[in-house]
């Protein structure tokens, strides 16, 4: 399997660019897909410049209903319109954050949700004997306190985002899985409890965002939640690749507990698997 984080928030192959955003390149024995597009073109931009043919995307995976995942999807559909879509049906809410300043739009471009190659799904579902989607991530464990600021707007106003729109891609590889999920809304630890629910054992890697950043310091139960994330993590035998929303901050303080098992992603970079 080949990986290459086409954008992430921080530098890492020359002249790549980088934003808030994350989006993956995968080829595999059957695929080449699309985990995630970013928030605009950059991610096309980035795979021209390291000779990756987009138009040969079979799959586009959207991990959930935020821009800074999706909106790089029309920049895909002008050279490849042929690759299947997937995303939960509830990606395509009106969600928000609410700030200081008064609520932001962070929901996926509307003129997405026209396009003919979309899948629409109402929970997990097989594709092949390689890519399957899961869903239904229910438990609270550790679960991020950033998310308190993260809403749905119905009508009857702002509600609090249960993240039923997140889902993760599972690969699976010469008897090997590899989990893919984009924030980890509903909190890592959860969606692994839920992986192991259904597939009966642990992800031989996982590349995930864990959604520790916040625009201020850490307070001493999130600085716990962190850390105390990190020590389970690091009883299972997985390697885990992060960036995006996890934060130098929260990253600085997982290292030291993962080690060499704990690894971040940047923007351009290919990634080296273990043997």
């Amino acid at each position: 399997m080949r990986i290459i984080t086409l954008m992430e928030n921080t530098p890492g192959s020359e002249l790549c660019r980088y934003t808030h955003g994350l989006s993956m390149y995968i080829e595999t024995a059957k695929h080449r897909i699309l985990a995630d597009t970013g928030p605009d073109d950059g991610f096309r931009y980035n795979a021209e410049l390291l000779g990756i043919d987009l138009s040969g995307v079979d799959i586009v995976f959207l991990s959930h209903g935020h821009y800074d995942h999706a909106d790089g999807i029309p920049h895909l559909a002008l050279i490849n319109g042929q690759a299947d879509i997937y995303l939960q049906r509830s990606a395509a809410l009106d969600y928000y954050a609410l700030e200081n300043s008064g609520p932001r739009y962070i929901g996926i471009r509307k003129d997405i949700l026209d396009l003919p190659n979309l899948h629409y799904l109402d929970g997990g579902c097989t594709v092949d004997d390689e890519v399957s989607v899961l869903t239904g991530f229910t438990g609270r464990r550790r679960f991020s306190r950033s998310n308190r600021e993260l809403k749905i707007k119905l009508d009857i106003g702002f509600v609090q985002d249960s993240f039923a729109h997140e889902q993760a891609l599972v690969i699976r590889e010469k008897g090997r899985y590899y989990l893919f999920s984009g924030c980890a809304h509903n909190g890592i630890l959860n969606i692994l409890d839920r992986f192991r629910a259904v597939y009966g054992c642990d992800p031989f890697a996982v590349f995930s965002g864990f959604h520790f950043m916040k625009p201020s310091a850490y307070t001493p139960e999130e600085v716990e939640d962190i850390t105390e994330t990190a020590q389970e993590l690091s009883r299972l035998g997985t390697v885990f690749y992060t960036g995006h929303c996890t934060s130098l901050p929260a990253y600085r303080l997982m290292k030291p507990i993962l080690g060499d098992r704990l690894h971040a992603l940047h923007s351009g970079a290919e990634i080296a698997l273990p043997a």
